[in-house]
């Protein structure tokens, strides 16, 4: 033991080195237990709550009327002064 640390210290080491083995185990053992088989990786297929689907979603798009068009025209220039 070393002179010129104190006994709390010299136990305060020893606890706190304790408390990182068991928090190592115990993250290795949930990162195991958690991990997915390799097997299962290969095989998944797309979305499960969407069978239908084999990519990503395709874009959507909708017309809009001129006065749709002119009020949106207005809260872009609307912003685009408070940007300044």
């Amino acid at each position: 033991m070393l002179q010129d640390v104190s006994i709390v210290q010299q136990a305060g080491v020893a606890v706190l080195a304790a408390a990182t083995m068991v928090w190592a185990i115990g993250l290795v053992r949930v990162l195991r237990r958690e991990r997915p088989d390799g097997t299962v990786r290969r095989q998944a297929q797309g979305l499960r709550a969407l069978p239908g689907q084999q990519g990503p979603p395709r874009a959507e798009a909708v017309e809009l009327t001129a006065d749709e068009r002119a009020a949106f025209a207005g809260l872009v220039r609307q912003f685009g002064k408070r940007g300044r």
